[in-house]
């Protein structure tokens, strides 16, 4: 059985770093794309990976205060850790930025927002928009239908709906712009619609595996559960115990580890869902579920 120390290194660690995660785990704000005169929010941060490759600043895009403020005085904001906002435009076969804006100044409907492109991007604005030669692949936003749904957000910022546009890219230039829907229904695949529930059928599923070995291992563990690309179980994970010396340090022996992973992997071995895709493409997705093993083996879904 693992050492109950753990317990108490977890608080400790969980307390010191909150202040340092509080900004990170904010829901955020999203940049906006202008395409066929509709201005639609968009969950890819472009301007954000160019930035990411020239030269480290230390938070400061060349003094316009990065995830900051835009102008320096009014401080985080805890819904824009970036610190601005970008406006993209598909304009004929390309994609440019045309703006870039301090956080929440579109809501002032009476105010033209000060655009801060020349300050960041210099000799590349050309005609008051910036070439995306520095990006390649798809970027998405949802369908206007009243049957749209969101199917997952991250609870800080990505959102995957059920019926989205894809746009193609290959270094700014549009390659295709489709119609995909990120979900498909399998006919004898468990429903995923809901992601609530999915921790409470994976729970029901170990729940009715006939466990051995209870009188020497103690399963009680959280769980990370990979439903891989075709719906099914890809891999099991003990969350808070992925490295060797984790396991080493923390359990008494690796065998009663391996023992617990095995046993989910087989419980949840003959499970089949529906497939989930993110920008039309099948995706992987993790399911956290924690369970605790009483004295006379009955099982308690502590998932949170």
């Amino acid at each position: 059985m693992k050492w109950i120390l753990i317990v108490l290194i977890f608080s400790t660690n969980l307390t010191s770093s909150f202040a340092s995660n509080s900004f990170a785990s904010s829901p955020q704000i999203p940049d906006y794309l202008i395409y066929k005169n509709d201005t639609i929010p968009t969950y890819n941060l472009l301007v954000e990976q160019y930035l990411q490759k020239i030269k480290d600043d230390k938070g400061k895009l060349f003094n316009l205060s990065f995830r900051n403020s835009i102008d320096g005085f009014e401080g985080t904001s805890l819904n824009c850790w970036r610190g601005y906002q970008a406006i993209y435009k598909i304009e004929n076969d390309s994609l440019f930025v045309s703006a870039i804006i301090n956080c929440h100044s579109l809501r002032n409907k009476k105010q033209i927002p000060e655009n801060y492109i020349k300050k960041l991007f210099g000799e590349k604005v050309k005609n008051n928009k910036v070439y995306i030669d520095w990006y390649s692949g798809n970027i998405s936003f949802p369908l206007k239908s009243n049957n749209n749904k969101l199917l997952r957000w991250d609870g800080v910022f990505e959102r995957v709906f059920l019926d989205e546009t894809v746009v193609r890219i290959k270094k700014g230039k549009i390659l295709k712009i489709s119609y995909q829907q990120n979900y498909e229904d399998l006919k004898n695949g468990i429903d995923r619609l809901k992601r609530d529930s999915i921790s409470s059928i994976l729970f029901n599923q170990i729940k009715s595996y006939k466990w051995t070995k209870l009188d020497k291992f103690d399963c009680s563990e959280l769980y990370t559960i990979v439903i891989g690309k075709n719906g099914k179980i890809a891999d099991v994970i003990m969350t808070e115990y992925q490295t060797k010396e984790l396991v080493k340090e923390f359990w008494d022996t690796k065998r009663e580890y391996s023992h617990c992973i095995k046993s989910i992997k087989k419980a949840l071995l003959k499970l089949q869902f529906d497939i989930l895709k993110r920008k039309g493409k099948p995706t992987e997705e993790k399911v956290r579920v924690e369970i605790w093993f009483n004295e006379d083996g009955s099982i308690e879904n502590w998932t949170d």
